[in-house]
């Protein structure tokens, strides 16, 4: 199977932001598995059937802000990882990058969209229950990264 077969956006009513989401999960793919150049995965997605429906800006910034700042965002994961980062599937690993960039550098999205979108993500494109399992590290890193927003030890923080 091709990475491109692997992880192959599928059309429907989507979000512009979420569709940028899928492309770039795709394009971390095939950097993490093929090891492939970053420009040249983007020339490559951007040629992609639909993706004219996605919002170019949000992609790029994922694909090269995950790419360029992935091991500090690997560490902000890796010790809510209940296993070495090289057993992840390629797929959980890069929607944990998406999930933690976005966590860490777009505040203006709640922290509960970051952590839906990424589970989203994994309901599409990962295992049976990788789901739960970006759920469960994103939401450790949210309340590390976003303590106040998460309210995490204060009154009123319950999250149903």
């Amino acid at each position: 199977m091709s990475a491109r077969e692997a992880v192959k956006p599928r059309s429907g009513g989507r979000s512009a932001r979420r569709r940028a989401r899928e492309y770039a999960l795709q394009g971390l793919y095939q950097w993490l598995v093929g090891g492939h150049d970053v420009a040249a995965i983007e020339g490559h997605l951007m040629e992609s059937e639909g993706f004219d429906k996605a919002d170019v800006a949000h992609f790029r910034e994922i694909l090269h802000g995950a790419t360029e700042s992935a091991d500090s965002l690997r560490a902000e994961f890796a010790r809510f990882i209940d296993r070495d980062l090289k057993e992840l599937s390629p797929v959980e690993h890069a929607i944990l990058l998406i999930g933690a960039y976005e966590l860490k550098h777009r505040l203006e999205i709640p922290y509960r969209v970051v952590i839906n979108e990424a589970v989203e993500l994994a309901k599409s494109f990962g295992g049976t229950e990788g789901f739960k399992y970006v759920n469960g590290v994103l939401d450790k890193v949210a309340a590390a990264l976003r303590p106040d927003e998460c309210g995490r030890g204060t009154e009123g923080g319950r999250r149903d």
